[in-house]
């Protein structure tokens, strides 16, 4: 049992210290004592026991806590922003440890799981006695509690809610109204730790340090008394032969080593670095942290055919075949000539002359001319194209109004047909904004007194115009809804992008193409006019760069109208809309003779 359990904690600490590395993007973060570049000392896991499941669910949330408190925690910051009075700041450090906590649950879920596992369990764990007068509530375990209900949103238990009955009111007064504003400024540590700082210093429940350190003396001594009563309890219970400790009687009873299967246990906590890695790469929100969306409760996915009846869409989609007619004999060329390329393919991804395989028929000739010669077989080659999907991004803005947005939806069209007749799958997706100006998310903005740099500020609509499932024929006439007049509204491009992402991230398909059609800059006025000027191009490259980088997803862009290069690596600017159909299909012809990039 002792060496099981020694090589159970080594693994633990492995996987533990793979994780925190991986985590806080540091790969010398060890697990054990140092100060990192902003004074921050890392915190060190003791493992002394692994004789319940409890003792996992701490280990996990402590070891992720840690290394967000590296990722997320500027030494130099939280300590130039300590409240003055000493009897705050065991609060303002929760305060800040909440913050950095929540931070890492928006970035990954397995790390929302175990702090909430972890915090749960300490609260069932909590002596069970109900308190009756305010004295007997510590202020920092209810101020904990308190950053548990309204920060982490973790139900309490009964008596958790009514030790916190006692001091909610007087948290209730000086921190609610804040609540929203300091959970949009999670990612600015100077403004979250400066407000909290002096919410803390201006609260009137404490008493002046003097009378406090008069308190702790007290309590010191009183924990003295009651340490040396509990000593002398535990040696008279030690002197009963029937005495068990805690712990002992777990392993010993209920709790077995090979019953708990502890080879899922490590896997759950990503006990491969490589696979603790390829979680934070494949979280796109891990680069997301610095730009802020003030509320996307009103933002939509929508499926085309919902935005307009039948009759309406049928309309709309004779007006595109009219304007098809105009570049029909040239973007059919194009197919064609993408069609012949992507089928002369196939026909020479054969292997032949193989001992085993499909009988080749074409030289059973030399069977009949000498019947010594012996069969000939053939495989198909693993081709590319055949395990693909394409996904076409388009911007639905007011700029793309007119051509650019009928030739966007005509090479859509035709594009669509030509790959899913060379076993291509292609799904075509849409983005804009519900409303000018902002919409329902200035409104409520405005209603909450405008609090500075909001980030993004309007509704968003994004676009399903065809599924990567759905055949051409049954989407065909969604796609005359991009010329549905008032949808082209604003682009916010890197959003739209991420959404994109992760569809395409959950197709099973082995190669995966996103192609976003665009007419420049990602522009919304209702953001742009209380944020940076450069905001929403900042969070555009961030999320293409990471595509680029550290996804098998390609991207590449075509630009109508103005150059895009400097957002991606394969861009292409075309200064005429009649370009559109050739230079998509050239750069699909282009990817489709190149291999793919890998990692």
């Amino acid at each position: 049992m002792n060496i099981k359990l020694s090589s159970l904690k080594e693994k633990m600490r492995q996987a533990l210290d793979s994780t925190k590395r991986v985590i806080s993007d540091d790969l010398n973060f060890k697990n054990e004592k140092k100060i990192n570049e902003n004074n921050n000392r890392s915190e060190v896991l003791t493992i002394n026991d692994l004789s319940s499941p409890k003792d996992f669910i701490r280990l996990r949330a402590e070891s992720d806590s840690s290394a967000l408190k590296k990722k997320f925690s500027d030494g130099e910051i939280f300590k130039n922003n300590h409240p003055k009075n000493l009897s705050c700041r065991s609060l303002y450090a929760l305060a800040e440890k909440t913050r950095y906590e929540l931070l890492g649950s928006q970035m990954l879920k397995g790390i929302e799981k175990n702090l909430n596992q972890n915090y749960y369990q300490k609260i069932d764990e909590k002596k069970k006695e109900e308190p009756k007068t305010k004295e007997e509530v510590g202020v920092t375990e209810a101020f904990e509690l308190y950053l548990l209900k309204n920060f982490h949103k973790i139900k309490l238990n009964s008596i958790s809610e009514k030790k916190l009955i006692f001091w909610e009111k007087d948290f209730d007064k000086s921190i609610k109204k804040y609540v929203d504003f300091l959970n949009n400024n999670l990612e600015s540590q100077e403004i979250y730790c400066s407000k909290f700082s002096e919410i803390l210093q201006n609260m009137d429940i404490f008493d002046s340090e003097e009378t406090n350190e008069k308190k702790e003396d007290q309590n010191d001594q009183g924990k003295e008394a009651s340490s040396n009563e509990d000593d002398k309890s535990s040696q008279e219970d030690k002197k009963d032969p029937n005495f068990k400790d805690e712990s002992e009687a777990t392993l010993d009873s209920d709790y077995s080593l090979d019953d708990y299967n502890l080879d899922e246990q490590l896997d759950d906590i990503n006990l491969s670095e490589e696979n603790s890695e390829q979680i934070v790469k494949k979280s796109i929100k891990d680069l997301n942290l610095d730009y802020k969306i003030y509320t996307n409760e009103f933002d939509e996915i929508i499926k085309a055919e919902n935005l307009e009846n039948k009759e309406e869409s049928l309309k709309l989609r004779k007006n595109l075949d009219q304007q098809l007619i105009g570049f029909h004999d040239i973007v059919t060329k194009l197919a064609n000539k993408l069609q012949r390329q992507l089928l002369a393919k196939q026909n020479r991804s054969w292997n032949f002359d193989l001992e085993e395989g499909l009988l080749d028929s074409s030289k059973l000739t030399r069977i009949i001319m000498d019947p010594y010669n012996s069969l000939s077989f053939k495989k198909e080659k693993d081709l590319d194209f055949k395990d693909t999907v394409v996904t076409l991004l388009i911007d639905n803005s007011g700029s793309m109004r007119g051509r650019p947005i009928t030739i966007a939806a005509i090479c859509a069209d035709i594009l669509s047909r030509t790959l899913e007749r060379c076993s291509v799958k292609v799904e075509i997706l849409g983005f804009t904004t519900k409303n000018w100006k902002g919409g329902q998310s200035r409104e409520k903005w405005n209603k909450k007194d405008k609090p500075k740099t909001p980030g993004r500020l309007n509704d968003l609509r994004h676009i399903i115009y065809k599924d990567g499932d759905t055949h051409w024929r049954q989407a065909k006439n969604n796609l005359g809804l991009m010329l549905k007049e008032g949808l082209l509204k604003e682009n916010i491009d890197g959003e739209a992008i991420t959404w994109a992402y992760h569809r395409l991230k959950k197709r099973r398909e082995e190669r995966k193409i996103l192609m976003v059609i665009s007419d420049g800059a990602p522009v919304d006025d209702s953001t742009l006019s209380v944020n940076s000027g450069d905001f929403l191009e900042k969070h555009l490259k961030k999320t293409v760069k990471f595509i680029e980088e550290k996804t098998e997803i390609e991207i590449l862009a075509i630009g109508i109208g103005h150059d895009v290069t400097r957002y991606y690596n394969k861009a292409i600017k075309i200064t005429d809309v009649n370009e559109l159909g050739d230079v998509m299909i050239t750069q699909l012809s282009s990817l489709f003779e190149t291999k793919r990039k890998f990692h």
